[in-house]
């Protein structure tokens, strides 16, 4: 008998498991024939099944490429799944093969194999030394592939189980076909982990069988799990069952003096026959399109009927039906995304939209300003010197463009933003700093409009002069100068460094002198 026990063992155990030695050592060299023989015919029934499996899972997926090929955005996300699913179970398919091989190579020796798979045959279907009792032990628990082996069935299981949302017995058979849980070890009669269950103690030509079922199982699941993949690209597809009425309105929001438009139809309709349709008692045209003029504000209410003969009984039938819509005033909705004023030289951003009218039916002009759409969102940018501007909005409706409104903004400067020393994440428009945070070799003047600022605007520090015991030196750009820092390395604490006559340059082009610095060293 090969391999450790995981098992606890008491000292019965133990004795048991010895006299188990030697009755095992007893009956190796006479395993009974006729229990082998039933092995080998149930591995090769398996061998059938799985060729069976093998032919019908082509078929799934060749269809299932042929459907993707012919409607791929309905298609694709489930497709991928499936090919997912046949490299994973390839995957172990593969390993359990290569892991028959390697005991066949232990119970009949490398030279035989190599032989066989000469002459195109599966050494694992011609065993000579089935009857052997430890090679397997050997393999799967003394060297530790049953446990890798459980590993992967159990990684493909929980994948696979994890695909099936809507089909709970699929899931449970996943669960239970491929189930590494702890078995029953037969002579220790206790629980024991799923390896020693199986490899334990176990002939050569019963555990390449087990194995075969093994892969027969990974097959029989993998056209299951392929199949339902399949079918629930297929699952979001309207079934018709019934006969329904259905108003399809071309917008349930009308503007005043617009038209409200709507198609009503029935729905899985005989095309050899031509429904009636009927709105408060009218007859609609034979395309069943109701068209009426909006007037007044606020809910509008309607319902008909549609007559036709129903296909089964050939009794004419009528099916009912209701729908409203909204009539609202002309209105346009605009909002600046950054103030509720435009700022001169700036790209100001504005979101407009006209309610129920789609943003490619909106046109907007603007007076006193340029103006351009970019990725949905108006730039405005107002030129020197002017002090309002206007934009106005107007959109099509009904094949004509109709004024929406339009609103003034005031324009004003850029309100000047504040000077900053920034050291790694800390900034100081003043008070005391320590050495480190002053000479640090990434530290650098900012211009911004604080953390509490209603804008975020980019501005470029062009140049500063430092006061150094009295010496003023001047940097261009936003760092210390090399004769900067040397001077600042030879402060003392309390010394005062005052960064002045800061320059920036912000969005709209102006260079805007800053308030100074003053820095204590502490």
């Amino acid at each position: 008998m090969g391999g450790a026990k995981n098992c606890p063992e008491t000292p019965r155990q133990r004795m048991i498991g010895m006299m188990y030695l030697v009755l095992t050592a007893m009956l190796a060299l006479n395993v009974s024939t006729d229990i082998l023989n039933g092995f080998t015919l149930v591995d090769n029934s398996l061998h059938s099944s799985i060729a069976a499996s093998d032919k019908r899972n082509d078929k799934i997926y060749r269809d299932f490429k042929r459907a993707n090929a012919e409607n791929p955005e309905k298609n694709k996300e489930w497709y991928a799944k499936a090919m997912e699913v046949q490299v994973r179970a390839d995957s172990l398919f593969n390993y359990i093969q290569g892991f028959k091989e390697h005991i066949a190579i232990l119970a009949d020796g490398q030279a035989r194999v190599d032989q066989l798979k000469a002459e195109g045959l599966d050494p694992t279907m011609h065993i000579q030394g089935n009857s052997n009792l430890d090679v397997t032990a050997q393999y799967a628990i003394n060297e530790g592939h049953g446990l890798e082996l459980k590993e992967i069935v159990a990684y493909f299981r929980d994948y696979s189980a994890g695909l099936i949302e809507t089909n709970a017995e699929l899931r449970n058979s996943i669960k239970q076909s491929l189930a590494t849980d702890r078995g029953y070890n037969s002579h220790e009669k206790d629980s024991c982990d799923w390896e020693i269950a199986i490899f334990e103690g176990m002939p050569v030509g019963a555990s390449i069988t087990i194995m075969t079922k093994m892969q027969n199982d990974v097959r029989s699941l993998e056209g299951q799990i392929v199949q339902y993949l399949m079918n629930q690209a297929d699952a979001g597809d309207l079934r018709v069952n019934k006969l329904n009425a259905y108003v399809i309105p071309n917008s349930n929001y009308v503007i005043r003096g617009g038209k409200y438009s709507a198609q009503i139809i029935l729905a899985a309709v005989d095309s050899t026959q031509t429904p009636e349709y009927y709105v408060d008692g009218q007859k609609l045209n034979d395309e069943g399109i109701y068209e009426v003029a909006a007037t007044g504000s606020g809910l509008k209410k309607y319902s008909g009927y549609i007559s036709f003969m129903h296909p089964a009984t050939g009794e004419p039938q009528q099916l009912p039906f209701s729908s409203e819509y909204s009539v609202g005033e002309p209105a346009v909705t605009i909002s600046n995304n950054d103030l509720n004023i435009m700022y001169r030289g700036f790209e100001n951003k504005f979101s407009i939209s006209v309610p129920g009218v789609s943003n490619d039916k909106v046109k907007v002009s603007v007076s006193g300003a340029s103006a351009h759409q970019a990725g949905g969102i108006w730039i405005i940018k107002p030129g020197d010197g002017v002090k309002n501007v206007t934009i106005s909005v107007s959109a099509e409706l009904d094949g004509r463009m109709q004024s929406m409104g339009s609103r003034d903004y005031r324009v004003k400067a850029l309100p000047k933003p504040g000077a900053y020393f920034q050291s790694g994440e800390a900034t100081y428009s003043d008070g005391n700093i320590s050495r480190g945070a002053l000479l640090n070799a990434n530290a650098h003047v900012i211009a911004s409009y604080g953390p509490d600022g209603l804008l975020d605007l980019p501005f470029r520090i062009t140049s500063f002069k430092v006061n150094i015991n009295g010496v003023l030196t001047e940097a261009r750009g936003n760092k210390f100068t090399a004769d900067q820092r040397s001077r600042l390395e030879k402060l003392k604490m309390g010394n005062i460094v005052i960064i002045t006559d800061i320059r920036a340059v912000g969005p709209d082009g102006r260079e805007t002198r800053l308030s100074p610095i003053p820095l204590s060293l502490n």
